[in-house]
């Protein structure tokens, strides 16, 4: 069970929301989620939630250079760059980044796959229908769990096509991106058949809109945030994507304890 914390050098991120856009501040949280139990710190210079526009590359580098080379050069948590743009990722790579979170599971950026294969990165290849722009205007599927585990497949087979070794994959089945309210559902429940592809899970829910909608506005969604992560590992995720470390690594310690008595 590995956590992920997010540290998004964005001014309109969903949650955060440009708290830290600003270098210095993103590279003390980053900082932070490191001392709070961080396995991996995952660095984004562009905001991916429901209708979010594209920024350029030069300015998504801009952003996250810096920060990940603070990072680099203060931590050893390895450091994760979330881009869809190739040359974002060798920007990242060169900087000192070790994985590559690649939201279009490799779709939006053909050369994606060739960078991650020369520089012997990891590299997340999830699922999303359309982009972050248009992604949750009305998404259907005939067959969800078919047409998820089919993209993954294609996108992990495109991988390994470019020379990206097997034990560096994995795949996201994007919670989030391009589903309904109850697709989100269906797939965290569904977790083992993404496993069957033989490679990590990592689910990312932390607060969004499959548990805000579970309330009225300005309630908090970090405990129902906490509870689908727990369902998610014990589903057989194993990485969870989250804003919240130390609340995840305290939760973590009675899951940890349930797989030593089982």
């Amino acid at each position: 069970m590995k956590i992920m914390g997010i540290v998004n050098v964005t001014p309109d991120s969903f949650h955060d929301g440009g708290r830290y856009f600003d270098r210095f501040a993103a590279l003390d949280h980053a900082l932070q989620l490191a001392q709070d139990g961080a396995d991996i710190l995952d660095i984004g210079g562009e905001s991916t939630r429901p209708g979010a526009l594209p920024v350029s590359a030069q300015e998504e580098m801009d952003r996250v250079c810096p920060v990940i080379e603070a990072i680099v050069s203060r931590s050893p948590v390895p450091v994760s760059v979330d881009t869809t743009k190739s040359a974002v990722a060798e920007a990242a790579l060169r900087c000192g980044a070790k994985m590559i979170n690649d939201i279009s599971g490799l779709t939006f950026d053909p050369a994606m796959a060739g960078v991650a294969a020369r520089h012997g990165a990891g590299l997340v290849v999830m699922h999303i229908k359309g982009t972050p722009e248009s992604m949750q205007q009305n998404p259907e599927y005939e067959d969800l769990l078919a047409e998820v585990y089919s993209f993954l497949d294609a996108s992990a087979r495109r991988a390994l096509d470019a020379g990206v070794a097997a034990d560096r994959i994995v795949i996201d089945p994007g919670i989030g991106f391009g589903k309904t309210f109850e697709d989100n559902y269906k797939l965290l429940n569904n977790i083992p058949l993404f496993k069957k592809m033989g490679y990590p899970v990592l689910v990312g829910l932390s607060r969004k809109s499959l548990i805000k909608k579970l309330y009225n506005n300005g309630s908090d969604t970090l405990p129902a945030t906490l509870a689908l992560n727990a369902v998610s590992i014990m589903n057989g995720a194993d990485i969870i994507r989250v804003h919240d470390v130390r609340e995840h690594r305290l939760a973590l310690k009675g899951l940890e304890m349930l797989r030593k008595v089982s």
